[in-house]
């Protein structure tokens, strides 16, 4: 079940450095202490307390004694206080606050979505709403047909065949740099080049990890899902199953055209599923419901068993009061 989350109505109060942690919170660190586990160790990853309580800077969270201060937080006279609006976090003994809103943090072995900025010497540049551009070097694709060997000075010379300014692309981000940088790699053939679709934008916090991001939902469209809070919504590609009786992934089955930038025919059906698709996921980042293919295949057959499957109906999807009623409906069916 989701929540739809709105700002407090009630006045505000300047806090003080004075402020003793409510007992409240305490209670709930003290839950989280000792939770399921029964060892008093806590979980080894991170986890929202308080059911993914929101605090606001200078709110005082916790005892400095008995917890140590993570992200987003700092310690005043023997008080753990928050330092940014966001959700309180603990791992074992470490409270921390995560920002509503903020950059994407990643983490190796994640997918991200970015855009090309810039060309260099055998490396290219990519925004992926983090603080900073990610890198990919020419020495971290694949070439066309999945040719494995090292890369060359002719490769280098010809480095815009493979990626310009302004392409989209999924990647993995590999490891990092000195300066903190991200460093991606397109691998794997399905990784690579993104065409036929269109790209989404949401607030990183909002994307659920699972095992997988790559999702061909049922009315024909493919979602790819990036961590980084960028959605690539696109027409389905026929899967076809490779030698080793394993399906093959995105675009793994075209390696010659994987840095093809000419997109395919899309039927007007498809184009409407598409449109509908980003209207459904957008609504859900609106109102700060968690996101992932199955809330967004809910959403999108609700939507359509409200407004319809009609081009009036799916412009109507972009009123408020025809967004809300749709949420409405999706957490009545959840329930």
């Amino acid at each position: 079940m989701f929540r739809i989350v709105t700002a407090s109505t009630s006045a505000y109060v300047e806090p003080t450095p004075s402020t003793r942690p409510t007992d409240a919170m305490e209670d709930i660190l003290m839950e989280e202490e000792f939770g399921a586990d029964g060892d008093g160790t806590g979980p080894s990853r991170a986890q929202a307390v308080g059911g993914g309580r929101v605090t606001g800077p200078g709110e005082a969270i916790a005892d400095s004694g008995k917890w140590m201060r993570g992200h987003g937080t700092y310690v005043q006279d023997e008080k753990v206080l928050a330092s940014v609006a966001g959700t309180l976090e603990r791992v074992n003994k470490l409270v921390s606050v995560r920002p509503l809103r903020t950059k994407y943090r990643p983490e190796v072995g994640d997918l991200v979505i970015g855009r090309i900025v810039e060309v260099g010497p055998r490396r290219w540049k990519v925004e992926a709403y983090a603080a900073q551009n990610a890198v990919l070097m020419l020495s971290s694709i694949n070439l066309p047909g999945g040719v494995q060997r090292r890369k060359l000075e002719s490769d280098e010379l010809q480095m815009r065949t493979f990626f310009q300014e302004g392409d989209l692309l999924v990647a993995e981000v590999q490891a990092f740099f000195a300066d903190g940088a991200m460093s991606l790699h397109t691998r794997s053939l399905k990784y690579g080049k993104l065409k036929n679709g269109t790209l989404v934008t949401v607030p990183p916090s909002l994307i659920v990890r699972l095992k997988s991001h790559f999702h061909s939902l049922p009315f024909g469209v493919d979602l790819i899902i990036g961590l980084n809070g960028y959605i690539w919504i696109s027409k389905t590609v026929a899967k076809q199953i490779r030698l080793d009786g394993e399906e093959a992934g995105f675009g793994e089955e075209s390696g010659e055209g994987v840095y093809s930038s000419e997109n395919e025919d899309i039927s007007p059906t498809i184009r409407m599923a598409i449109t509908r698709t980003s209207l459904v996921i957008s609504l859900l980042a609106k109102y700060c419901i968690p996101i992932s293919a199955d809330i967004i295949t809910e959403a999108y057959e609700t939507s359509i068993r409200l407004v319809g499957e009609s081009p009036e109906g799916l412009r109507s999807l972009g009123r408020l009061e025809v967004g809300e009623e749709v949420l409405r409906a999706l957490a009545l069916g959840r329930e």
